[in-house]
């Protein structure tokens, strides 16, 4: 059986579209694997009994079997396999953090590189789609019960297409005029194309899931009334949207702006598109502050919006960046500048009320903090100005307290995240939670573990636990 494995040390290359090219458009950056260059990368996974790798996975992907379906060619089975626990495998395949979980596990990782689990999953997903195969049609029994979905982004998404499949009748109530949440606003198109979202998000809806856009909950109706009105239970996944600032001097400036706004006008009001009147800043010279994927998303943005200068402004060195390793590398080959171990005082402004510089004091690393990271500790006398007429602030995100500020018997914490235990209940009766909205900023793929958890920790209060049934 030995000989039948690929034991190459480095994963197939993918493929991907010049940087200079990329650097100017919209384009999808990655290009995916062809047929061929898919089952060969399947051939390297060896198929250990251990799986650490679907241990990694928050949605329990059965991983190797997936791949075994690959490298045999039937990639119609691969993708009726990740189905099994992954509502959104053509998102997850572009944007989860392979490197830190399932990939993480990989045993062929400890002598070279981990199997490429993140890009079979994308191509499997992609080759189902452009095949118009949309999976497996089950006929599942009607249960007569009502679900809830507060917010329509990853955790939302996932917990609907759970309770689908074990019969429950989903309503989701999406804020914006479309469903996606993050993947929609956040992630820009090159990226995550967002036709390939609506598509998965059409496959839910394929399963009977419904969703109600413009539905803003805390405004239009309250959690209680969707109780009132014949839902058995509720689940709120409306993500962390209200943005951070620093509060220092300039913020208020023409030309400051949050990379939430900045990427929802370009991202979900086709700022990018000349088609489209939306209004978004034009700059020359920007400046992002933060070190996460989403200041990755914002400088990258700004390139392609016509900058000719953008800078990263980050307080840490680079290896304590929280950004995905991929994204630096990426934003580093398209041109975006870094300025490490420096930190914003303040922002200046000219006659007009208009940013015209950001000046920055340079850091050193101290002692760790709670964190386990160096604190970053300023270097007296040691402030410069950088020459930029945008200021984009990356530096994380909490949820908009309109939920719990109208629901009674919500509790939250001290940064405005919902309470929840281990089975994403909050202190509310048959009400639950999870995604942003409970961990504040974090990954695609943790809001859908939670969605999942929710899923199934509402089906066995609701009916005693038939999931295994259904």
């Amino acid at each position: 059986m030995a000989g039948n494995f690929n034991m190459a040390p480095q994963k197939v290359p993918m493929p991907e579209r010049d940087p200079k090219e990329r650097a100017r458009c919209f384009q999808e950056v990655a290009m995916g694997y062809t047929p061929e260059q898919a089952q060969e990368e399947a051939t390297r996974c060896l198929h250990c009994k251990a799986k650490p790798c679907v241990s990694g996975c928050p949605v329990g992907v059965p991983i190797p079997d997936f791949i075994a379906a690959v490298a045999a060619g039937d990639f119609l089975q691969a993708y009726d396999i990740i189905r099994t626990t992954n509502s959104l495998p053509a998102i997850c395949g572009r944007v989860c953090p392979q490197e830190n979980q399932c990939e993480g596990k990989c045993v062929r990782g400890k002598k070279g590189e981990p199997v490429a689990i993140g890009r079979l999953e994308r191509f499997v997903a992609d080759y189902a789609r452009e095949h118009g195969y949309t999976g497996k049609s089950e006929a599942v029994k009607p249960n007569g019960m009502r679900v809830a979905i507060v917010g329509g982004g990853p955790a939302g998404l996932t917990c609907a297409g759970d309770l689908a499949r074990l019969g429950y009748q989903v309503t989701i109530f999406e804020a914006f005029q479309v469903a996606g949440g993050v993947l929609m606003y956040g992630i820009p198109e090159f990226r995550l194309p967002k036709e390939i979202v609506q598509k998965e998000i059409h496959a839910l809806e394929e399963m009977g899931v419904e969703i109600q856009p413009d539905m803003v909950i805390g405004k239009i109706l309250s959690v209680d009334e969707l109780m009132e009105s014949g839902y058995d239970a509720v689940f709120i996944g409306s993500g962390a949207g209200l943005p951070r600032f620093m509060n220092i001097p300039g913020e208020a400036l023409v030309g400051v702006c949050s990379a939430n706004e900045y990427l929802t006008r370009i991202n979900l009001m086709h700022g990018y598109d000349p088609k489209y009147a939306t209004p978004v800043i034009k700059s020359k010279a920007v400046a992002v502050v933060g070190g996460g994927n989403v200041a990755m998303d914002a400088a990258r943005s700004a390139l392609r919006m016509g900058a000719e200068h953008v800078y990263i402004v980050y307080r840490r060195s680079e290896a304590e960046m929280p950004a995905r390793l991929e994204e630096v590398h990426h934003a580093k080959e398209e041109g975006v500048e870094f300025k490490n171990l420096c930190n914003p005082v303040e922002i200046l402004g000219d006659e007009t009320g208009r940013v015209n510089g950001l000046k920055c004091i340079r850091m050193e690393l101290g002692e760790p903090d709670e964190s386990g990271r160096r604190r970053p500790v300023a270097v007296p006398d040691s402030e410069f100005v950088l020459d930029v007429d945008t200021v984009i602030m990356a530096i994380g995100t909490s949820p908009n307290p309109l939920i719990s500020a109208t629901t009674e018997g919500l509790d939250t914490n001290r940064w405005g995240c919902l309470v929840v235990n281990e089975e994403m209940a909050t202190t509310k009766e048959k009400v639950y939670a999870g995604g942003d909205a409970v961990t504040g900023a974090a990954t695609v793929i943790l809001a859908m573990g939670a969605g999942k958890t929710a899923a199934a920790s509402i089906d066995e209060v609701l009916r005693g636990g038939n999931a295994a049934k259904a």
